[in-house]
């Protein structure tokens, strides 16, 4: 279903909409993508591309992405180990994921920044599992004890096993993917019951901008789509390295990769649900480093969540991260203002959870409070109900003459119960978890 696009805050007047699709297709047509994997390819040579076999540039015509854009759906789904915790975008957006794959954590017991280990991985997961602001527990950190070809499962095994909810994250290599789906099956209880309920949902970095596409992303992500297995691809462009100095220069550059990437894997298997999860960024010009905090990291998911439905598919970023290195004032308002703009703009997924230093290091603090500044997001979106009784134009003439007026009127008590719990009952049920859990190993 089309969503109605009156509902959420726009950067772009629909022509601009327009001109911004027409330069990505001429992006695609005239300048082409460096595909470095042979498979895709030939499956872009299979399906009405140009293919230059001495270059391995694919230009891919108009006609191809309007014909495969049939194939797109509007949904996808993530599942947990639990159903109860299936979420579905964008359905139930804003569906909040944590922020992935820090290599350093913030020791909790010491509070100096170490290399993150499985253990920890086990403890965030458990965290995880018990604060209702997030959806999606996206692993946190790198795991550094992980032994030699066995990274991927030190990561999945302590998630899997301590989070309840749906598990995301990325693998090194087909045989670690492998791996990886042997663990989900054995959780299953057969490779038959995994494959009917995936509880893993997989994503990748198979473009590289500009405009290039990798060998071994892609060969897992493909694999994946063929095996009818969750999976969705992450273009990261980055305004003044990676990509061009202007912000709309940059936006047309990562639509061009979105509508590269998605026409493959509906290629590959039509009707593949895809999530357009194109991470657009601003470098700082004095060091060249990454700035997922800065505004224009948020201008730029607005106008991308935006495209998303003018292609009619769901939307989500790497938004309200921080260039903070501590969990201060500086990480709160970053945080705050990139997924509050991001959720009037109507993006269903985002990725906010616990990490500072530009995604370098994951703090427990910073995803408590986090986990707060979710559950903000959660009841903006519930938005107001407007019934009689809500309105309350009777309380009003009843409890006008009173002293004080309103807060003795039956209705506030009744109310009370009705309007969510309150942060002290939401700890204290943590807090009571927390004194069951017993740490790994």
């Amino acid at each position: 279903m089309q969503r109605k696009t009156g509902q959420f805050a726009e950067y772009m007047a629909p022509q601009e909409v327009e001109r911004l699709h027409e330069a990505s297709l001429e992006i695609l047509e005239n300048v082409g993508m460096l595909v470095r994997h042979e498979g895709a390819r030939a499956v872009y040579a299979g399906h009405g591309c140009k293919v230059d076999s001495e270059t391995s540039i694919v230009k891919i015509p108009r006609s191809v992405i309007d014909e495969y854009r049939k194939a797109f759906v509007p949904n996808f789904t993530f599942r947990g180990r639990d159903p109860k915790y299936d979420r579905t975008i964008p359905l139930d957006r804003p569906v909040v994921v944590t922020g992935s794959s820090a290599p350093d954590i913030i020791d909790p017991r010491t509070g100096k920044v170490r290399r993150a280990t499985s253990a920890d991985i086990a403890d965030i997961a458990f965290l995880i599992n018990e604060l209702p602001g997030y959806d999606v527990f996206s692993i946190s950190t790198l795991a550094d004890d992980a032994p030699e070809g066995r990274f991927s499962l030190s990561r999945f095994y302590p998630a899997l096993k301590n989070c309840l909810k749906p598990v995301r994250s990325n693998t090194k290599g087909m045989n670690e993917l492998q791996d990886v789906l042997e663990l989900g099956a054995i959780i299953a209880g057969s490779e038959e019951a995994y494959i009917k309920r995936p509880i893993i949902t997989h994503h990748y970095c198979p473009v590289i901008s500009p405009l290039t596409m990798d060998v071994e992303s892609t060969a897992a992500l493909m694999y994946l789509v063929e095996k009818k297995l969750p999976v969705f691809g992450t273009i990261v462009p980055n305004a003044g390295i990676t990509a061009p100095m202007t912000l709309s220069g940059t936006l047309a550059l990562g639509n061009a990769e979105f509508l590269a990437l998605a026409v493959l894997m509906q290629m590959i298997r039509p009707g593949t649900p895809l999530i357009y999860s194109v991470l657009s960024t601003v470098a700082d010009m004095r060091t060249g480093s990454y700035t997922p905090g800065a505004i224009e990291t948020g201008i730029l998911q607005m106008v991308h969540s935006q495209m998303a439905r003018f292609y009619n598919v769901p939307s989500g970023g790497y938004i309200g991260l921080t260039n903070s290195h501590s969990n201060d004032v500086q990480s709160g308002y970053e945080t705050g203002m990139g997924v509050t703009g991001a959720l009037l703009a109507g993006t269903d997924m985002l990725n906010m959870g616990g990490l500072l230093s530009s995604l370098m290091v994951f703090d427990f603090s910073k995803c408590v409070i986090d986990n707060e500044i979710s559950l903000m997001l959660k009841r903006m979106k519930r938005g107001l109900e407007f019934s009689d009784e809500d309105l309350a134009p009777g309380v009003i003439a009843e409890a006008w003459a009173s002293a004080p007026p309103f807060s003795s009127h039956i209705s506030l008590i009744s109310r009370t119960a009705t309007l969510g719990e309150t942060a002290a009952r939401r700890m204290f049920s943590i807090v009571c978890s927390f004194s069951m859990y017993e740490p790994p190993g």
